[in-house]
């Protein structure tokens, strides 16, 4: 599975580089992703820019990131652009439980204001 994987201060980006996200990539996913969440990373954003089908297993990897930070941290998914994954993703009504951005750059700065947000609720309650 090609991956290219960004890590930042504040987030990790995982750029999906294949057409194809099925069953023979989705166990290696997951497996990035909790490497990723023990090392501490608090913000990943998962690009599927690239990605022009998705399967069940597929599916699966994205709800395994979904669930390992979902109370502590934030997943986004971005570069949703291919008819056919939006559209799995749309019957799948992933889309009510996904954070989904249009764009990296978007995602990124969505993470930056999170992690502003998170500094002054802190700052805040110091005093």
């Amino acid at each position: 599975m090609k991956l290219s994987i960004d890590n930042q201060d504040t987030y990790t980006l995982i750029s999906i580089e294949e057409e194809i996200l099925n069953s023979t990539m989705a166990p290696n996913l997951k497996s990035e992703f909790v490497i990723l969440r023990n090392k501490g990373v608090q913000n990943l954003i998962l690009d599927l820019s690239g990605v022009k089908f998705v399967d069940s297993s597929g599916l699966s990897a994205i709800l395994t990131a979904e669930r390992l930070w979902k109370n502590d941290g934030t997943f986004i998914l971005t570069g949703v652009e291919h008819e056919n994954v939006k559209k799995l993703i749309k019957i799948s009504r992933l889309d009510t439980v996904l954070t989904i951005i249009p764009t990296t750059q978007e995602s990124i700065d969505y993470v930056l204001m999170g992690e502003i947000e998170k500094e002054l609720e802190s700052d805040g309650t110091e005093e």
